[in-house]
């Protein structure tokens, strides 16, 4: 068997095999919940509970028991079914060319064609079509949150400036990390005292299982109202700045391994596991000067247009033609283009990672044979290399980074509840009866 290299590809196998994991037996298919004007049936949630237990397993989860997790399951499914439908509202939608795009990079990751890509899943057993389709209705989720969330956020020269002297009172930085495990018991919308209390006594009593030696991530993903249940509560590496703003000055102050809360906000009572630390103040940095000419691809130039002409232009080079003059002439980057190709002094990780590594093996004043990236085709030139202490200049960058992402997740976790709110949700697990019609 060929492992696959990509996550969110493993993620998209996994959905297709519960298709063929039913392909042997019947199931009486019944509405287990009616979102708006649509309906979730039982063979939508076997498929989604398949994928998640799967996924579970591979992670060394314990899995919860079959009610509870059914439950995580079809919340999420009626989740994923709102924003598709908003989506819809909204004409948000994913072109075939963009979708074939994007699985033909996947393919290329994992050194295949697309068309190999196709043979191989349906080598093992998968269904074509529907990694097609649950890839296209991920990037329309992408889009919407996008369009909803992310690109109404904005980081301002003030909130960096209080970010970083917060953090130097602190005694941390910007590079420290922490790896958390989380839990949400989340509160109604407009509470009243007597919800609230319910809710923290529940928080209370879970946090007192946890301490006594209760499992957290199945704990997570048996209870937590957060979008991460089904990771087991996994947050995953988050800087300072990414945390929620409530968990900050508690996080930088527990020890590995234990647990706080109950930590309330607007969105309920919130647990912690603090997994690990790590973290380096300094950033000594290999910055790049870097200069090439792009020629992209259209119905009008085709692959193998793209690149003759950038073979043409690089021989032209080579035989003493000025590169800056070419570039303004030829490249269709218009940024750098009127600056005769030259993109400046590059950092790792600021360009594709396709750009990156050629540039990356090229020594100075080499040029590299053309290349492509999701932009188009490339010849590139590396004028010189230097060290650079970019620790200041690193440490706003990602002080900016971080708060942007904590305000984006914040934003998103505040858009879906409303969502949520304003629809029409019935549910009808423990009721299927009348079937379908």
């Amino acid at each position: 068997m060929i492992k696959l290299k990509n996550s969110l590809l493993g993620w998209l196998l996994l959905s297709a095999c519960s298709v063929q994991a039913n392909s042997d037996r019947q199931v009486l298919d019944y509405i287990v919940a009616v979102v708006n004007d649509e309906v979730i049936v039982k063979t939508d949630l076997q498929q989604e509970l398949q994928e998640a237990e799967k996924k579970l397993h591979q992670q060394k989860i314990v899995i919860p028991s079959r009610q509870e997790l059914e439950k995580q399951v079809l919340e999420r499914l009626i989740m994923t079914t709102l924003q598709l439908q908003l989506a819809e509202r909204s004409g948000i939608a994913v072109e075939d060319n963009r979708l074939n795009e994007k699985l033909r990079h996947l393919a290329e990751q994992n050194k295949m064609d697309l068309s190999s890509f196709r043979r191989h899943l349906e080598s093992e057993g998968q269904n074509y079509e529907q990694v097609r389709e649950k890839m296209r209705s991920s990037m329309i989720l992408e889009r919407l949150q996008q369009r909803q969330v992310v690109s109404r956020v904005n980081v301002t020269d003030r909130e960096i400036d209080n970010f970083l002297a917060n953090q130097t009172q602190q005694g941390t930085t910007a590079n420290q990390e922490y790896h958390l495990w989380h839990i949400l018991i989340a509160t109604p919308e407009a509470p009243s005292p007597e919800a609230i209390e319910a809710k923290r006594q529940q928080a209370d009593t879970v946090l007192a299982k946890l301490k006594q030696g209760a499992d957290f991530q199945a704990t997570a993903v048996a209870i937590s109202d957060s979008r991460q249940a089904l990771d087991g509560g996994d947050l995953g590496w988050l800087k300072a700045g990414e945390m929620p703003a409530l968990f900050n000055d508690i996080v930088e102050q527990m020890t590995t391994g234990e647990i706080k809360g109950p930590l309330r906000d607007s969105s309920g009572f919130h647990l912690i596991k603090l997994v690990g630390k790590r973290g380096s103040e300094q950033s000594i940095v290999t910055q790049t000067q870097v200069r090439h000419i792009l020629i992209k691809t259209s119905e009008f130039i085709s692959e193998f247009e793209a690149k003759n002409r950038l073979e043409t232009l690089k021989a032209r080079i080579e035989q003493g033609d000025d590169f800056a003059e070419l570039a303004r002439a030829n490249s269709q980057d218009g940024n750098s283009a009127v600056q005769g190709g030259l993109v400046g002094w590059v950092n790792p990780g600021d360009l594709v990672p396709e750009l990156e590594n050629v540039m990356n093996n090229l020594a100075p004043n080499q040029i590299s044979e053309p290349f492509k990236s999701r932009y188009g085709w490339h010849i590139v030139q590396v004028l010189a290399r230097r060290q650079y202490d970019n620790t200041e200049q690193a440490l706003r960058t990602k002080a900016a980074r971080q708060i942007h992402q904590r305000k984006v997740e914040e934003e998103l976790q505040a858009w879906l509840r409303q969502l949520r709110d304003e629809a029409y949700v019935e549910y009808r697990l423990d009721n299927p009866e009348g079937g379908l019609g």
